[in-house]
């Protein structure tokens, strides 16, 4: 009779200890394009923007530090609009005109309907982390 109740419950143990394992690992989460000590560098908003291009942005899915994915890099984009003295707090609101890869303008206007309501400070604070991850 105790052999009967010891399997059902080492079968519940193990179930419970992989769930917990499982609570932690979804909690844990890292910033890939700055490590902690580089974070400690950036001004507020910088920071802010950096939150904004690993969080609700949802910029890195497309755009990484320093090599071009789906969209151009970070540098790349930062270049770019410091030579051309562009603005690209109006192009995140809609209303630039692409300077950086015209042919994935398409792309980018998706992305519109989440950058259009994001406020001036937030838009400043990315433009901002753009421009300090360029050399």
């Amino acid at each position: 009779m105790k052999h009967k109740l010891i399997i059902p419950f080492l079968a519940l143990s193990l179930c419970a200890c992989k769930k917990e394992e499982e609570k932690k690992d979804a909690s844990y989460t890292t910033s890939e394009t700055v490590s902690e000590g580089a974070t400690a560098n950036l001004s507020p908003s910088e920071q802010l923007g950096q939150e904004i291009f690993d969080g609700k942005g949802n910029c890195f899915s497309c755009h990484k530090t320093d090599q071009k994915i789906i969209g151009p890099s970070v540098i790349e984009i930062a270049k770019i609009y410091k030579e051309k003295k562009g603005n690209m707090v109006e192009f995140l609101k809609g209303n630039g005109e692409p300077l950086v890869d015209p042919s994935q303008y398409a792309v980018m206007q998706a992305n519109f309907a989440i950058t259009k309501n994001f406020t001036d400070e937030e838009l400043k604070a990315l433009e901002d982390y753009f421009y300090s991850v360029a050399p």
